[in-house]
């Protein structure tokens, strides 16, 4: 596990935070945790997290990650749903990047199921 902070940015550790979901030992309560700990999987190179989290029917066959692309930060913008009890919910965010020493960002709502008590990554559309 990476020390230091957790990369979604909610002032824990990694170990404290994302780590337990990416080890298994805790399963996301809410579409927003799960959506922290999809972006931290990417900052932290963990394909088989974002495939275990993606919906069957979405998922794709194989995830591929961009060793060039590194993540610098999260923002969380607004929920929707995604609460304890909830089926369903949408959490938009924008997600920043440097590639080739270009800075980027990665504005998204995405769609989230929760299916045998457990949160799933569905879709998620591209904004602005």
């Amino acid at each position: 596990m990476p020390p230091g902070p957790c990369p979604c940015g909610n002032g824990l550790t990694y170990a404290e935070c994302c780590g337990r979901l990416h080890d298994g030992t805790v399963a996301a309560a809410s579409a927003e945790q799960l959506m922290r700990s999809r972006y931290s999987a990417f900052a932290v190179a963990a394909p088989d997290y974002l495939l275990a989290t993606w919906h069957p029917s979405t998922r794709p066959r194989s995830l591929r990650l961009d060793p060039a692309l590194r993540w610098t930060g999260l923002e969380v913008l607004a929920t929707t749903g995604g609460a304890l009890l909830s089926a369903e919910g949408t959490v938009e965010f924008r997600a920043h990047h440097v590639a080739g020493g270009r800075r980027g960002v990665q504005h998204e709502n995405s769609r989230f199921l929760r299916e045998g008590g457990r949160w799933c990554y569905l879709d998620g559309v591209a904004l602005g």
